[in-house]
Order: C-alpha cells, then structure tokens, then sequence
C-alpha cells in the first residue's frame, strides 16, 4: 500500500510537470501565431492605404513612421526585411537597434523558402528565458512576396511556474496526508491478520522437548488460522509422547551402560580377589613356621584390591554428583596455585597474566578442574625426554582463561570426539570419568572447555569461566 502511494505520487507529479509544459507551450504558439496575425492585417492595411508603389524598395518609406503605431497598437516590436535578408525597418527604439540582426543568417531564409506554409519559426534560449522568433513573408495586393516579417516573441512563464508551484505543494500536502493515512492502515491491517500468526509464532519460539508446552487457543480464528492451530496443537500432544518416551528411553539406555560399566571395573579386582583366596587356600598350613608371613602377604593382596574397589566407587560417586553452585568469590590465580601445590613433578610451571582474577565458583570444584586436567597432562608425559607441562591463568573478554598444555604424546585424531565421553580412556588403567566430569563442571558453572591437540607434540586444554569484575 505504501509502495503504490509513492508510485502513485511520482507518476501523478511527472504528468502533472509535462501537462503544465505543455499547456505553456501551446499556449505560447498560439499567442505567436494570433500576435503574428494581427501584425500582418495591420501591414495588409497600411499597404492597401499608401500613395507609394507597393514595392520591396518602398517598404522603408510606407513603414517609415507606420511601422510604429502598428508596433505600440500591438504592444509587440518586429522588423521588416527584404528577400535577401537585409534588414529594412525594425520598431525597435535607435537606441536599442544594435539587438537586431541586420542580415538574416541563410538557414532562415532557405528555411522559409522551402517551407509549404511560407512561415519559419525559429526557437532558441536568451537570458534563461526561453525565445521564438517567426518569419513570414510580406504580400502586395497579388500575393507577390516583397519583404520578411520577423516577429522575436519571449516566452513569460512565471505565471505558470507559479501555478505548477502551488499546485505541487497542494498535491504534495495531500500525497502526504494520503502515505501517513497508508502506513497507520497498513499497520493496523497486518496486526489485524498477523495477530493469530504472531501468537503461533511465539508458541512455536518457545517450544522445547524437554518442557511442558502450551497448547494454543484462540476465539473465533479464520479457517486457515485455525487447520494451523489444530496442527501445533496435535504436533505439541505428539511431542510430549515423544520427550516422554525418549526419556524413558534414555534414562533405561543410561542405567545399562552404568551398568555394564560399573560390572567391568569390579571385575577387574574381584578376579585377583579370587584367585589369591584360592591359592591362599590350597598353600596354608597351620604348622608351617612362615605361616605368619602368609598370613600377612594374603593380607595384603586383599587390602590392595579392596582399596582398588573403593576408589572405583569414589570415582563413580564423583562423576555421578553434580556440583552445587555455591558461588563463592574466588581468586582463581591463587586456588590454581593451591590446586598445584598437591604435584611433586619439577617439569609443572605455573604463570599468571595478573595477581588477581576473580570469579564465583565452588572452590572444590575449581580444584578438581584442574588437578584432572593437570593428571591427564602427566600421563601424556612420561615417554618424553624433556617433559614439560605448564599451567596459565589470565583474563580474556570477560572470561578467567585457565590452560594446561603440555609437550606429550598427543591425541590420535580419530579419539578427539571422544575424549569429553565418559567411560572413554586410551589409558590401560582408570574408567576415563575425569575429563567428562571437568566438561560437566565447566559447564554448569557457564564456561566451556576446549582442547587443541597435535600427534607427538602435545595437546592444549583451555577452560573458560564467567569473569567477575573486581
């Protein structure tokens, strides 16, 4: 609607500007035109009334005084020629005859002459106004031609200039008020049809799996708004079957992989378990006087597989529990510190961008951050010649940037989607919980953790936390 009020205004103004031109200019030829013909019978008649032989030679004597009343009867000065061009008599004051040609130039005169109306109408521009000049011939009482009639007219169009000026300016008020009129009614019109699809749409933003969506309810919407209410309605009663059944699902797929998980790493002491108790049981003798050195070496087989057992759990427990966002404020240079002091190794270097970065976070779990980070880098350390691992903290765009890097052994490219799993470990001990906790943690705490890796030369983890402002 918009679009076609200003089409409509341009289109309108250009018509409007070539009908004015046009009208000023007909209206221009025809005041020439009946201005020229009214010199003319006035020439006729004062030829018809003179003593002196109508003759080219004589037209400077019969319009010697004549040529003047005519021109102040008419209001309008020409000038008199004859057939050659030269110029025989002008009403033009002496004082301003040097503006009169004196000879007319010969595209003029063959114009004339070749012309089927004996008229040539010359146009042209003279101080910014725009200038006609008409040529005719000068008849005796035979139709002979004996002279040139040459009237110069100057177009005045200030009238019209002013009309076209004020008639712009009323269209241009009424474009106005007719665009302000389209855009309020385009307005009210698309809130009108678009309010039902605005409330499908917000429906549809605001639809998620794993929540209750509300279904949508509107009084009297049109056919068509309504199939698509009925639509999202039946979609929304679908998906809630679905995120209850994939739930189900997940929570079923997660309890056997636990499961599995947990069975294996068991197994993994029970095996020794038995088969010391076993072989205990086939070599005890209660005479024998080493019994009690036995004794003490089955004993402490069993401790070192039930300590095993322990920390298989205590793994588990830590993977499983989730951290509380206690939200303490923290100076992560000196907890990172405090997390290192823990490490004997000589090749850990520590370095700090600032003395203080603060952030909030649980002080525990900032601590296991890094001391599994920093555990998974000296594993990947010990078949280097000059191991070297090196911890940093610094701030970055509103984030405290911790980074582990070390000069390992890398990670195989096809592992690199995998190293965040849990369960996932390319080690021959441990259950590969460690960097799946560190991702759960940095997560919940708003942050994200990266990793940068090359095969032989080392591997990069950098963790980004909430920074807060000092």
């Amino acid at each position: 609607m918009i679009l076609l009020v200003l089409i409509a205004s341009v289109l309108i103004a250009g018509v409007t500007v070539y009908q004015y031109r046009e009208q000023a200019q007909d209206y221009h030829q025809d005041r020439l035109e009946r201005k020229e013909e009214q010199i003319k019978q006035a020439i006729t008649f004062a030829l018809q009334r003179t003593t002196y032989p109508v003759t080219t030679e004589n037209l400077g004597l019969i319009f010697k005084d004549e040529i003047y009343r005519i021109a102040i009867i008419e209001n309008a000065n020409f000038n008199i020629y004859d057939l050659d061009g030269q110029l025989i008599k002008s009403s033009r004051p002496k004082f301003d005859n040097d503006s009169v040609s004196l000879c007319l130039d010969a595209h003029v005169l063959n114009a004339l002459r070749g012309s089927m109306e004996k008229r040539y109408v010359e146009s042209a521009a003279a101080a910014g106004d725009n200038y006609q000049a008409s040529y005719s011939f000068i008849t005796d009482s035979r139709f002979k031609p004996i002279g040139i009639l040459n009237l110069p007219y100057f177009e005045e169009n200030s009238f019209y200039d002013m009309e076209l000026g004020e008639f712009m300016m009323r269209l241009g008020a009424v474009y106005l008020i007719m665009l302000l009129s389209a855009i309020a009614l385009a307005y009210f019109i698309s809130k009108y049809i678009t309010r039902s699809l605005e409330t499908v749409s917000d429906k549809l933003t605001h639809t998620r799996l794993a929540r209750t969506n509300e279904k949508i309810f509107l009084d009297d919407p049109s056919e068509e708004i309504g199939k698509l209410i009925d639509a999202y309605n039946s979609m929304i009663d679908e998906l809630e079957l679905s995120a209850t059944k994939l739930a189900r699902s997940e929570r079923e797929q997660a309890w056997r992989e636990m499961a599995k998980q947990v069975a294996h790493e068991i197994k993994n002491p029970l095996t020794p378990m038995r088969l010391s108790v076993q072989s205990f049981e086939r070599k005890f003798d209660p005479r024998d006087p080493d019994v009690g050195r036995q004794v003490a070496e089955f004993s402490k087989t069993l401790i070192k597989q039930i300590d095993t057992l322990s920390s298989i759990a205590s793994a588990f427990s830590n993977f499983a529990k989730m951290p509380a966002q206690q939200n303490e404020t923290l100076n992560v240079v000196e907890i990172v510190k405090l997390a290192l002091d823990i490490f004997n190794e000589p090749y850990i270097h520590f370095m700090a961008d600032e003395q203080e970065i603060i952030a909030k976070m649980d002080r525990t779990q900032l601590i296991r951050v890094v001391t599994n980070l920093v555990k998974n880098a000296i594993q990947a350390v010990p078949e280097v010649d000059h191991p070297r691992i090196l911890v940093s903290v610094a701030a970055e765009d509103g984030f405290v940037k911790i980074m582990v890097a070390d000069n390992g052994i890398g990670i195989e490219a096809d592992n690199r989607d995998k190293v965040f799993e849990p369960k996932f470990t390319t080690k021959s001990s441990g259950m590969g919980l460690g960097l799946g906790m560190v991702k759960t943690i940095v997560e919940t705490y708003g942050g994200r953790i990266e990793f940068t890796s090359q095969k032989g030369k080392g591997t990069v983890f950098t963790v980004y936390l909430p920074r807060e402002k000092a």
